[in-house]
């Protein structure tokens, strides 16, 4: 199975290697929600239907189309169909709101734009209408559908930028993210090999599909022929039914996840609350180390954690072969054909699956050394085993349940309140979040009182997407800053606040 998973990392294209998956095992199962199932034959003939759809409505090799849709079986046979046509994927996160969803779809030139429809109370619809969207359809239960027969070949060069990803970091508005079939393919394939799967896993999908998480987790489906169990909407202990039901045995995300489980493990601590799982796996965010030691201790199982970022799918990953300290501490080792270089304490990725830049041609300038080296604004070093321990971030950026949120994009906001005088957003260690949002503000003499529920409301009344929104306040009479240019010292308010963390 080993070399089948690592023959068919070779794909070029992703629907190369869809197709070349469904030759293999075209019975096989590999997504599953609620009671539906769809095979890898399926995945193929059904995307190929939906691609033809798609063809008669205008898409064509090159169209940019952007999709806000959540975790379903649907979601995952559209972008296979817009793969298999050769478009250009802009995936937009489906909590995000008119401030984003109008900028990325400004920025990407997006020509199609997928939506749910009303989904979760949220008019998706009524918001690409009043975002002016282009060829705004719904792919939420039914899809395009067409005769394959008018399809022109698929592509062949997995090397050309299909995929824009949005992600936060030090500035306002969030950064196009460039890959290929390529990039997404290497990174998949990283996550895959690192923890041993094999076809009689049965692996979960509890995050955005959305996000880059979804090709890179999708990809290691097709590798080793194993199938997920999707979740739209994840929530526990009301999940637990299906991961039973369905066996599963590798389960994920980020590290709030992590804590999710173990809390529900904590209520029955005498059987196992997933009776089938034998693996947690994940990254995303920071993990502490008794967080891993508590998940072994009282869950009875493996825990790898690794390191990626959206500019970079994957770019370690913990085995679990691997020994408890290094488990505990670091977040693996990278796959070959990755370079990590550490300048000044930076760490520095060259590698397949480094993205190939940024829409905005100033950004990705900035991103690269001179040697092609992407900057990630991570701290950290390489251990004399190979492994990567992370200490700390250059960048400017907050990582709560695994979603980057700028910490300007809200200060700039609060900045406009009448009650602000000065403000400095921080992300202070949490359990459960991996950070958390903490805004400490400076007040202008003479202003109102300002409480949590006020400023959430006031961010909600901007536009703010809700998983941004602060969930702690602290009111200061100044802001700590340095003599020379008066710049805010944000690790003196990590310390103040988070206990020395940050």
């Amino acid at each position: 199975m080993n070399d089948t998973a690592h023959a068919l990392g070779a794909s070029h294209t992703l629907w190369e290697l869809v197709a070349r998956r469904a030759a293999l095992t075209p019975g096989r199962p590999v997504l599953l929600q609620d009671d539906r199932v769809l095979t890898f034959g399926e995945l193929r003939d059904r995307a190929e239907r939906v691609a033809a759809g798609l063809y008669g409505m205008g898409v064509r090799p090159g169209t940019v189309v952007a999709w806000q849709l959540p975790t379903r079986i649907e979601t995952a046979l559209l972008s296979f169909a817009l793969a298999r046509i050769g478009a250009v994927q802009s995936p937009v996160i489906p909590f995000y709101r008119d401030r984003e969803v109008g900028f990325a779809l400004r920025e990407s030139g997006a020509e199609f734009f997928a939506v749910p429809g009303l989904w979760r109370g949220y008019d998706h619809g009524a918001m690409a209408a009043r975002l002016g969207a282009r060829g705004v359809f719904e792919a939420y239960g039914t899809l395009p559908d067409g005769d394959p027969a008018v399809l022109p070949p698929p592509p062949a060069d997995g090397t050309a930028v299909r995929w824009i990803y949005w992600t936060s970091g030090t500035t306002s508005d969030p950064k196009g993210v460039l890959h290929t079939d390529r990039s997404l393919i290497a990174g998949g394939s990283c996550l895959a090999h690192a923890l041993h799967l094999t076809a009689d896993d049965v692996g979960s999908m509890a995050f955005p599909y959305a996000h880059i998480a979804g090709p890179d987790y999708t990809v290691m489906l097709l590798l080793y022929g194993f199938p997920a169990v999707m979740f739209e909407q994840f929530a526990l202990p009301e999940a637990l039914e299906a991961y039973r039901k369905h066996g599963v045995t590798v389960a994920g995300g980020s590290t709030a996840f992590y804590s999710m489980f173990l809390a529900e493990q904590r209520k029955r601590p005498d059987a196992k609350v997933i009776p089938s799982l034998r693996l947690l796996a994940g990254g995303g965010a920071p993990k502490p180390p008794e967080v891993y030691r508590s998940v072994v201790r009282e869950m009875g199982v493996k825990l790898t954690h690794g390191y990626g970022m959206t500019e970079v799918p994957m770019i370690t990953m913990g085995s679990p072969d691997d020994t408890e300290e290094n488990l505990a501490t670091t977040e693996g080792r990278p796959p070959e054909g990755m370079e990590i270089r550490i300048v000044d304490g930076e760490v520095r990725l060259r590698g397949e699956a480094v993205c190939q830049g940024y829409l905005d041609p100033v950004q990705s300038a900035e991103a690269f050394d001179a040697d092609g080296f992407l900057r990630t604004g991570d701290l950290g070093f390489v251990t004399a085993s190979g492994h990567l321990v992370l200490t700390g971030r250059l960048k400017d950026v907050i990582i709560r349940k695994g979603e980057n949120i700028s910490a300007k994009e809200i200060e700039d906001l609060l900045a406009a309140h009448p009650a602000v005088g000065d403000v400095a957003v921080i992300g202070l260690p949490d359990v459960s979040r991996g950070e958390l949002v903490c805004a400490v503000v400076e007040q202008p003499p003479g202003a109102d009182e300002l409480t949590l529920p006020s400023v959430t409301s006031y961010l909600r009344a901007q536009g703010l997407s809700v998983h941004k929104l602060p969930e702690r306040l602290e009111v200061v009479a100044a802001l700590p800053r340095n003599d020379a240019l008066r710049k805010v010292l944000k690790y003196q308010l990590r310390e103040r606040f988070g206990g020395g963390g940050g």
